[in-house]
């Protein structure tokens, strides 16, 4: 999506360049190409409150921090223009940045390819147990199993932005019929209204919505009771779509047959969690969208929509603040 900005506004020195703000965490991203053409400055969560009202963009590098979030009610003016180095925005909106004329942008189209292999790694991997053939290898013990084949079964992927678009392509690819849910039905994608019944046929339920008031606690008790006995889950979405105690009863009990988590409502997760030790699930460090060079990829793409801004085009990635992502198809 795409939508007009005003572009860099006039500094109080004719011959400055504007003010980026960077929400740091290591490694830092790199922005040579923006010597002289923007004058960088970096914050952490105690100094971001303060140095807001002189940024005229803020680069929110540490998408993992709520401090955006927190800081942005203060007084004082604020940034024309949010870009945040992950796909979703939850951990920095507020009422006051969603009511303000600020333009939010993301990292649409990073993630996308990244999270679809691990999906259907994870895919894989269950229906191969694989996780078991490691143990029994640490173990030195050989027992000859039954590997699941995955074409022909059917796959429920929640959540239609380009994620999980990509999700079902690469499912298709592994002969997997696959079904897409998103906010509101239209061409090739089921709304809310099919998913219960998508997912009572499913063999693979995969989340990869945005957490907004809609999406938050989808997966209860109640959804996890509606799967076959022999289905698995992956969430790669947000930890807050899952009610956790109810995918540990629902597992605990043997409704489901496995799952697998790469978000939690809580990270990082504690080494005391009871999701560590619940049978059949797979526990991940929300990686899935980390690869080889993924920093390198959000920089370079937070530096080509600087350059847009700052030759006053419109800004690619444009999050609609009341629904909490980038419209599309």
């Amino acid at each position: 999506m795409t939508a007009p900005t005003p572009g860099p506004p006039p500094a109080s020195d004719p011959g400055s360049p504007p003010t980026l703000l960077v929400l740091d965490t290591d490694p830092l991203p790199r922005l040579g190409r923006l010597t002289g053409r923007a004058r960088v400055e970096h914050a952490d969560e105690s100094t971001l409150a303060e140095r807001l009202p002189h940024a005229d963009v803020l680069l929110v590098w540490d998408f993992a921090s709520h401090a955006v979030r927190h800081a942005w009610p203060g007084e004082g003016p604020r940034p024309r223009w949010v870009h945040t180095a992950s796909a979703g925005v939850d951990h920095l909106m507020c009422p006051e940045l969603t009511e303000s004329d600020t333009v939010v942008t993301n990292a649409r189209g990073v993630f996308d390819q990244p999270i679809a292999e691990y999906v259907a790694a994870l895919v894989l991997a269950m229906a191969k147990d694989l996780p078991r053939t490691l143990e029994l290898q640490r173990s030195r013990e050989w027992r000859h199993r039954e590997g699941q084949r995955v074409a022909g079964t059917r796959a429920c992927v929640v959540g239609s932005g380009p994620i999980g678009r990509t999700i079902a392509r690469t499912l298709k690819a592994l002969d997997i019929t696959t079904a897409l849910v998103g906010r509101v039905p239209r061409t090739g994608i089921h709304g809310p209204d099919d998913l219960d019944r998508l997912m009572a046929r499913a063999d693979w339920v995969i989340a990869a919505a945005p957490l907004t008031e809609q999406t938050q606690g989808m997966f209860d008790l109640r959804r996890f009771g509606v799967m076959q006995p022999s289905a698995r889950f992956i969430n790669v979405g947000r930890g807050q779509l899952v009610v956790e105690d109810a995918l540990a009863e629902a597992l605990t009990k043997r409704w489901i047959a496995g799952a697998a988590l790469d978000v939690f409502e809580h990270e990082p997760l504690g080494p005391d969690s009871p999701l560590w030790g619940l049978p059949g699930l797979i526990v991940s460090p929300h990686m899935s969208g980390d690869t080889v060079g993924w920093r390198d990829e959000l920089g370079k793409q937070f530096v080509e929509l600087y350059e847009r801004w700052e030759a006053g085009r419109p800004l690619l990635n444009v999050v609609d603040k009341q629904r909490g992502y980038v419209p599309g198809r």
